[in-house]
């Protein structure tokens, strides 16, 4: 019935009409409406049906474990896991990249049905107990398989079922599970290669309300701000609010510098981005007994033994990275900004290793990345401080690596992620954002076979994108405890009960390892029961 009335808001003639309707999507619980895809001519046409009101051009916006459960409190048979039945009975809807259902993250195993009121549907995927839902709304594209990962990660970050001897290659090796592993999942695919645009994010919006879910997990995000009445993703998710789902959306990836969050309506549960206890630690241990900490994600069992001299250049013009008379048998210290080519080309060389200094934003935050060879990353003090032993005259100056695999229990943790973006709102600075903090730095979660050169079944990601599931598993467990509640009881159970410490009992820090503000830790950093 809706699909007809918005058809006839259509032109009847078209310019180059090919014979296609321009109708994309009708939408009928975000807010009365429909995508479609017009000329500006045809537009102006449309503006002048009675009843019309107003259009929004169509924007592309983009997509921005297994310790983490036990560093959250959550744990086995006790607390609020147990309380609220691993939140059983709650169903989370992601809007994403599609999700790999065949991982054993999705096993529905001891899951229970979901309840009578869902009304959603599988497409061409295998769903069960666990995986309740896959749709796909992207033009031409009706397969809500996922082909990137980004989509079945955050949806095992939020609700993944147990999975035993989990790790990557190795590292954060233990027992994998999202945050609510009783609860059910939906996926909505609205993104791909690595875009999506609002005609497709209202459109699953728009089903997610249709068929029941109880929480929304949204991690995309947009360049710059948009007024909330100019944003059809807010005044959407305004509606889901209003409906009684929790909205948890990501705060973006554009920090440090203040201003950059998005997702700022006050209606949703914005998220930021924290560094958690772990680290996949590397020693530099430099010739004159000196170790300094770095990490990296290609450790070795047997790593070789003897010191080798380091080289450091400023201008990369001063040695040839192809040249092994220059770099073979040398550790070569860069700056981050150094290409994964250019890291490739300096191994080729012959280089025994290459250690990558963070750059000044980033301070303490090492985001890492799996370069397959002999890398270890450095936080930008550690980084200042080998930079001055290469570049010094002493001639003996070397190194050698030592791997250390997986450690727990470091300090400070939470500590704010450089990348997470910072408050306040810049079209009203009144909104304190982001609204809370949650793990959200090297995340080992679920991945497809194959997919990004990664073979699986875990990958390890870092961004606001990872954060943002993480509380939206709390919220559901948060629901299954108290169905009855709004999102806006959700909301405040969550930034009230934040925590304002840190492990070591002092204030949360920044990357730079300052008293974060308001502004970078919203209340705080999600509870630890």
């Amino acid at each position: 019935m809706y699909r007809h009335w918005y058809e006839s808001f259509l032109p009847k003639s078209r310019d180059g009409d090919s014979g296609k309707s321009p109708l994309l999507h009708s939408y009928t619980e975000v807010f009365s409406g429909f995508a479609a895809k017009l000329t500006a001519r045809e537009l102006n046409a449309v503006a002048k049906n009675p009843g019309f009101v107003r259009a929004f051009r169509d924007q592309t916006r983009y997509l921005m474990t297994t310790h983490i459960p036990k560093f959250l409190g959550l744990r086995n048979g006790t607390g609020i896991w147990s309380d609220a039945s691993y939140g059983k009975g709650v169903i989370i809807g992601l809007l994403d990249s599609g999700i790999y259902a065949d991982h054993p993250s999705f096993d529905g195993d001891n899951i229970a049905p979901p309840p009578a009121r869902w009304k959603g549907s599988c497409m061409e995927t295998r769903c069960n107990s666990k995986l309740i839902g896959a749709q796909s709304f992207l033009e031409e594209d009706d397969d809500p398989s996922d082909q990137q990962g980004h989509g079945t990660h955050t949806s095992s970050t939020a609700a993944g079922n147990f999975v035993s001897d989990a790790s990557y290659h190795g590292m954060g090796a233990g027992t994998a599970s999202g945050v609510a592993p009783g609860a059910h999942i939906a996926m909505y695919k609205v993104c791909a290669d690595g875009e999506c645009n609002d005609s497709a994010i209202v459109a699953g919006l728009d089903a997610a309300i249709k068929d029941g879910v109880d929480v929304l997990s949204l991690s995309i995000g947009h360049l710059g701000s948009l007024r909330f009445d100019k944003d059809p993703i807010a005044i959407s998710t305004f509606s889901a609010i209003s409906k009684g789902i929790v909205v948890v959306c990501t705060g973006g990836n554009e920090g440090p510098d203040s201003h950059s969050v998005n997702n700022d309506a006050p209606w949703i549960l914005t998220v930021g981005a924290s560094l958690v206890d772990r680290s996949f630690d590397i020693g530099v241990n430099l010739s004159n007994g000196k170790c300094i900490h770095g990490e990296g994600l290609s450790q070795v069992a047997k790593p070789r033994s003897k010191m080798y001299p380091l080289l450091y250049s400023e201008e990369r013009g001063k040695f040839d990275y192809m040249d092994n008379h220059v770099v073979g048998e040398k550790i070569v210290v860069c700056e981050t900004d150094t290409t994964r080519e250019n890291i490739d080309n300096i191994m080729s060389a012959g280089a025994a290793g290459v250690v990558l200094l963070n750059g000044e934003s980033n301070g303490y935050t090492i985001e890492l990345e799996d370069y397959n060879s002999s890398v270890v990353q450095l936080s930008t003090d550690d980084g200042a401080i080998l930079r001055a032993y290469a570049t010094s005259t002493n001639s003996s100056a070397g190194a050698i690596f030592s791997y250390h695999n997986t450690l727990l229990g470091v300090h400070p943790a939470p500590v704010v992620a450089s990348f997470s973006s910072r408050g306040p709102s810049i079209d009203i600075p009144g909104v304190l954002k982001p609204d809370i903090l949650a793990p959200g730095l090297n995340i080992l979660a679920a991945w497809p076979p194959g997919t990004d050169s990664i073979l699986g079944p875990f990958n390890i990601l870092s961004g606001t994108s990872m954060a943002t599931p993480h509380i939206s598993g709390v919220a559901a467990l948060i629901k299954s405890l108290h169905p009855d509640w709004s999102p806006a009881a959700v909301k405040s159970a969550i930034l009230t009960t934040a925590d304002a410490v840190n492990s070591t009992g002092g204030s949360i820090l920044d990357e730079n390892h300052n008293k974060a503000d308001a502004y970078a830790k919203g209340a705080g950093h999600v509870n630890h029961w």
